[in-house]
């Protein structure tokens, strides 16, 4: 159910009838739509081989196209093109195979075990607009490697092991000197509940944060807290455990929004009993060397055009770092899980950190030879001006209240439609996460992007609210005619129908080779570009076809299937970009 290669099938069988090599048979889409579909370029390659005119070739050629039905149109054009039109018969018996196949026809490679590590909050922190883009991106990818049959598992990777942990613990010792926790002839048991709220941990950090830049003294410390944290000194894993326990439910809860859901809720200090098996391991391995004080590893290649620095494996006052930690990571997935590939979606700021961490993982045969290590870098998110997104007093915003922000631009556009008590909350949150996620993965992931509220909220465009809109029109024109099922066999009656409905059926078809390159390149965006051709291609058709209205009866039948085809298609992209429709809009 290959769309392209069941052309390119009728291509090679063109060649080969007509005397040639069928390796010249490939089909492609026409860059002039003006003049045709499709095209075949294959005589121009062939003319050097069989030392004939291209344009020769080309009409020797032509009229095999024509043979099974497959294209109305083969003409041959010089140099040597062949012009290529599909014929509608053809499309409405490709769109019965996909309708009565599972996944649409979709060809299912051999499945494979996949650990996906995307979120990666800093613990002790709020969710803010930085930690978007590896959230959606990760759950997409994730759900398109499950849709073509692999088990994959997600972890978010907390950061809850680093130097966060140490300026708020030392902001919070010079703030409330009687705990416990600071008393070193202390010696019971401490306290079950957390000296501080969510909300005081939330002013604690980044007044900590700012201090630390200005007072050096005040930085030592942190560092050194968060070095006992390492060491397991019981009074600061104590704290630990009670910002890890205000912190996660939190930021559960705004995952949950989001529809995002981990397998896995394992950080940083999940790894920390793995460290010294990494240093034994490169030390073992004679990968090792100290330098100032440091163990690293030397990770440059000879085909490497830029440098590759050395990857610390330990600080000269022996203190792990990120590289360490996801090493050691790395070691237990290899253990729990084997994994047939790996895979982290990161700021692409952070590609030499993972070239690093990837090329000690396979010098020190931490992983297989045949494990694939994949580093899925992202741009950054801006404002509508194209600068860092900022709150209105410059900060960093935080991801609620980038969420509220884009469910009331949601709700005005609502209000243009719909009373206020037919406004529905629920509907207005299922559209919110739409336009977010939409105007999100319709970027390519690595480059950077504005993110323009009043654009994503729109009913119109390629947003996605148009995309929801789209699969609630179908919904109510199949509810009106009381058919929501496929009938395969009903669409053999749309070989006649009209022009729109051909185009329609041919951006139909297109889905399968859409999948094949979203999941080979992990790049939801495609998934976004092909649901907006297909919604248009459905749009331009319900605009000028009397679907309900149709007096032949199998006719009507087969667009009911045809749409209720095209809703299944949507439903399933939308599902593996991360939202849903609702009922009505």
């Amino acid at each position: 159910m290959n769309f392209k290669n069941e052309l390119n099938k009728i291509a090679e069988e063109a060649f080969q009838k007509a005397g040639f090599d069928p390796k010249y048979g490939k089909v492609t889409v026409s860059n002039r739509p003006d003049l045709c579909e499709y095209q075949c370029n294959g005589a121009l390659a062939a003319a050097k081989e069989y030392h004939t005119a291209p344009i020769k070739i080309a009409e020797a050629i032509a009229p095999y196209f024509l043979e099974n039905g497959a294209f109305s149109k083969a003409e041959a054009v010089a140099p040597g093109f062949i012009n290529l039109d599909l014929s509608t018969a053809f499309l409405a018996d490709f769109a019965a195979g996909m309708a009565d196949s599972p996944k649409f026809g979709m060809e299912l490679p051999a499945p494979r075990r996949i650990l996906l590590d995307y979120g990666g909050p800093n613990v002790a922190k709020p969710l803010h607009i930085g930690h978007l883009r590896t959230a959606i991106i990760g759950e997409s990818v994730k759900r398109i490697l499950r849709y073509t049959g692999n088990e994959v598992i997600g972890d978010i990777h907390l950061g809850d092991w680093g130097l966060q942990f140490g300026l708020i613990i030392e902001e919070l010792r010079d703030r409330r000197p009687e705990l416990p926790y600071f008393n070193p002839e202390f010696t019971g048991e401490y306290p079950k509940t957390a000296p501080f709220t969510l909300s005081e941990l939330e002013e604690i950090y980044p007044a900590a944060s700012a201090r630390s830049k200005t007072d050096e003294a005040f930085m030592a410390r942190a560092h050194e807290r968060t070095f006992l944290l390492q060491k397991e000194d019981p009074a600061t894993v104590a704290l630990w455990k009670h910002i890890m326990a205000l912190s996660i439910p939190d930021e559960k809860r705004l995952y949950d929004y989001l529809d995002v859901h981990f397998e896995l809720w394992r950080g940083e200090s999940d790894a920390a009993p793995a460290v010294p098996e990494v240093v034994s391991i490169v030390k073992d391995k004679g990968l090792a060397r100290v330098s100032e004080g440091a163990l690293i590893v030397d990770v440059m290649e000879e085909s490497d055009k830029r440098e590759v620095p050395p990857c610390i494996i330990l600080k000269s006052d022996g203190a792990a770092l990120y590289q360490t930690t996801d090493l050691g990571t790395i070691i237990l997935r290899m253990r729990e899980f084997d994994p047939d590939m790996m895979i982290y979606v990161t700021d692409k700021r952070q590609e030499l950190h993972f070239t690093q961490v990837f090329r000690v993982a396979r010098k020190a045969g931490i992983v297989r030879p045949e494990t694939e290590l994949v580093h899925i870098g992202y741009g950054t998110m801006n404002g509508k001006d194209g600068k860092p997104f900022k709150t209105r007093a410059g900060g960093v915003m935080r991801l609620e209240s980038l969420i509220s922000e884009v469910e009331e631009a949601v709700r005005e556009k609502m209000r243009e439609r719909y009373d206020d008590e037919e406004l529905n909350e629920d509907t207005v949150r299922l559209v919110a996460l739409a336009a977010i996620k939409y105007g999100d993965l319709s970027n390519q992931a690595a480059k950077d992007y504005n993110f323009d509220i009043d654009r994503f909220a729109s009913f119109e465009g390629n947003t996605g609210p148009y995309i929801l809109y789209t699969i609630v029109r179908i919904r109510s024109i199949l509810k009106k005619a009381g058919r929501e099922e496929i009938v395969p066999g009903d669409l053999s009656v749309l070989r006649n129908a009209a022009p729109g409905c051909k185009e329609l059926l041919k951006v139909l078809a297109g889905f399968t080779d859409m999948m094949d390159e979203a999941a080979g390149d992990l790049a939801p965006h495609k998934i976004c570009s092909y649901i907006y051709q297909l919604s248009d291609a459905f749009n331009s058709f319900y605009h000028e076809t009397p679907i309900l209205r149709e007096e032949d009866d199998a006719l009507r039948n087969g667009y009911l299937s045809l749409l209720a085809l095209v809703k299944c298609v949507l439903e399933d992209c939308i599902d593996m970009l991360g939202f849903s429709a609702p009922e009505k809009m």
